[in-house]
């Protein structure tokens, strides 16, 4: 089988994602991915925002009527929010980030916590949502070899 970074033509390094999601207000998008989580604006139209999330491209784009979060699915004695989106931090930036967040009054889904804490996959996780109900979720593995470990 074809490593994904191969495929994706990047020699080895890791390969950025795409991600489109649907807003209801572009405006409050772009204050809350902008401002309130610090991404970088990119290219936007009438309709959509591209946004540097830790160097993948998100998109908002307006869907009239967008109300966000489908369902939750209990993970570790938390309902975590589905579908939902975000990025893989470092230790240190997941504790940064968390703080930012809690100094802009962000109301947590699930609040900066431990999941799966001395078992295989030992995370620090946080789940918010997004003003049109996306859900996000950003993590930290102290050990970066436990991304994918069984």
């Amino acid at each position: 089988m074809t490593d994904y970074a191969e495929l994706a033509g990047h020699d080895g390094a890791l390969a950025r994602f795409h991600l489109a999601v649907p807003v209801n207000d572009l405006a409050a998008a772009a204050d809350f991915y902008g401002n309130t989580l610090g991404c970088e604006r990119g290219r936007e139209a009438e309709q959509w925002i591209d946004w540097n999330l830790g160097g993948h491209q998100l998109v908002t784009h307006v869907v009239e009527g967008w109300t966000g979060v489908a369902g939750t699915n209990p993970v570790d004695g938390n309902d975590v929010p589905v579908p939902h989106f975000g990025v893989l931090m470092t230790p240190d930036a997941f504790a940064t980030f968390a703080r930012r967040l809690q100094s802009a009054n962000v109301d947590f889904v699930i609040e900066p916590t431990v999941r799966f804490a001395g078992q295989v996959g030992e995370q620090h996780t946080m789940f918010f949502l997004d003003p049109s109900g996306n859900a996000l979720e950003f993590k930290a593995f102290a050990d970066d070899t436990q991304v994918f470990a069984r």
